[in-house]
């Protein structure tokens, strides 16, 4: 599994895993279904929403990382 990064397009997370959506949403971004999210990175979205990019990335690594034990 790769590593999740601020640069990936928040879609293509979202397709690895329809789960990081809560991941998303409890960071306080809800617009994960919106166009921009297939075309928005995720530092993008995060600049745009007054989002911790660094923190939001952490923890979807994280939550992938729970899903590999």
């Amino acid at each position: 599994m790769s590593k999740i990064t601020k640069d990936m397009i928040i879609s293509d997370v979202l397709e690895m895993d329809r789960g990081t959506a809560t991941v998303f949403m409890n960071n306080g971004m809800f617009c994960i279904g919106c166009p921009s999210a297939s075309g928005e990175s995720i530092s993008q979205a995060c600049a745009v929403h007054g989002i911790d990019a660094d923190k939001l990335v952490k923890e979807l690594n994280d939550y992938f990382a729970q899903k590999e034990q």
